[in-house]
């Protein structure tokens, strides 16, 4: 009996276990599937964290691209701005050492319109003491002149002229023979008295011109004309006028004083003329004889 039960307790025992072991099958594949599944689950939010992360990853890499580009560009602009300050300082440095030019030249201005005023107030000073000295000069010189007519007026026809005066040899005091340029006595006494007043006077050239009437050729009469000028020059040089102050020119028949065919007009018009030209006093007009 015991031998029949064996078996049959051994397959109760077999039965009993199948079941267990299917139970605990059964439950370690849910605990693998659940464990699958949350590893699954953390898998999937892991990759979810990390796509998360990999956008984030890549907005901040933008950002800082951004970033660097915008710092980049308030780099540029930084520079560029400080080049413009550079600039603008060098324009400002430039505007001050102009201004300060401009206030040096100003001043020099100034100072040199100071100076040129004072020059011409002592120019003018000056100019005044000049003119008042020359209208001394020439009252003294004008008196000195009229002095010199007066004697030689006492000697031969005399009369001023702007350029001085003019001595008349005329035929009526000065008398030369006919076709002659040979001085006569007389002549010689009045020439050296004439040369007497000049030696004591000064500042003054002389001019002699001849003259003759319109009678005979008038190429005779231009030479002889000469001739007779060269006569009373020669004779004033020998009495003391120095050469360099005599000039000798004869006229003919071409400067008349009257333009008459009458004796007495051609008895005026035959003369020599000794034009005594002041070279101190410059004359701005006729001078009226006294």
């Amino acid at each position: 009996m015991r031998r029949l039960l064996s078996p049959i307790r051994g397959s109760s025992r077999a039965g009993r276990s199948r079941p267990v072991f299917l139970i605990v099958t059964i439950f370690s594949l849910a605990v693998s599937l659940g464990l699958l599944w949350m590893v699954w689950k953390q898998s999937v939010a892991l990759e979810s964290r990390l796509s998360a992360t990999e956008e984030r990853a890549s907005t901040l890499e933008q950002s800082l691209r951004q970033s660097r580009e915008e710092a980049e560009r308030f780099r540029l602009e930084g520079s560029r701005a400080a080049q413009r300050a550079e600039e603008a300082a060098e324009e400002a440095r430039g505007w001050n050492q102009a201004r300060r030019q401009a206030e040096l030249e100003r001043e020099l201005a100034r100072e040199q319109a100071q100076k040129s005023r004072q020059e011409s107030v002592a120019a003018q000073e000056k100019a005044m003491k000049f003119r008042a000295e020359a209208e001394r000069l020439k009252k003294q010189r004008e008196a000195e002149l009229d002095q010199m007519r007066e004697a030689l007026s006492r000697i031969a026809e005399t009369r001023r002229t702007p350029m001085g005066m003019v001595i008349n040899l005329g035929e009526d005091s000065f008398l030369f023979d006919f076709d002659k340029d040979v001085l006569r006595a007389e002549n010689r006494e009045m020439l050296s008295r004439i040369a007497g007043v000049l030696l004591a006077s000064h500042g003054y050239r002389l001019q002699i011109y001849g003259h003759t009437d319109d009678l005979g050729p008038q190429a005779y009469n231009q030479q002889l004309s000469e001739r007779r000028a060269q006569a009373v020059g020669g004779y004033l040089i020998e009495a003391g006028i120095p050469k360099t102050l005599v000039d000798v020119k004869g006229f003919g028949e071409s400067a008349p004083r009257l333009k008459s065919g009458s004796r007495q007009a051609r008895q005026k018009n035959r003369r020599v003329e000794i034009g005594v030209i002041d070279t101190i006093i410059q004359y701005a007009g006729e001078v009226t004889e006294p």
